[in-house]
């Protein structure tokens, strides 16, 4: 187990929560549908990834440890970009803020590419371990 990576699992878990509930109901009445349907996808993502993480730090000693800080690193910047540049999108559009989409905007594509690549880190080293390896 690595301790650090499932706090870090656990706390992007309690922040997709947090920001679900209150799309759900505190922003419910002020969000478009438009944006209510991206503040889910990125809680969604969110959520997916610190699952993800979670299991990942639950089953460290699995991995070999460089390929492991690799994809993880990937993973959680790219969840954290894609999440939180829809979260600062949306803000955006309902604030004064509206230059902060040339900021976010870029940042979501950047942040699902970043997941994808530490997901296909993760794949080609889970690949390559035979079944006994740690």
């Amino acid at each position: 187990m690595k301790k650090s990576v499932v706090i870090v699992g656990a706390v992007l878990i309690v922040i997709s929560i947090a920001v679900g509930a209150m799309g759900a109901h505190a922003l419910k009445e002020i969000l478009s549908d438009s944006s209510l349907k991206s503040l889910e996808t990125a809680v969604r993502y969110q959520m997916y990834m610190g699952i993800a993480i979670l299991s990942l730090g639950l089953n460290y000693h699995k991995f070999r440890k460089r390929s492991f800080n690799y994809f993880y690193l990937f993973i959680l910047l790219g969840s954290i970009l894609f999440s939180f540049s829809i979260y600062g999108l949306i803000w955006a559009d309902h604030s004064s803020f509206f230059s902060l989409k040339k900021v976010f905007g870029p940042l979501t594509p950047l942040g699902g590419t970043l997941m994808i690549i530490g997901w296909s880190i993760f794949i080609v080293q889970f690949s390559r371990q035979k079944e006994d390896d740690p």
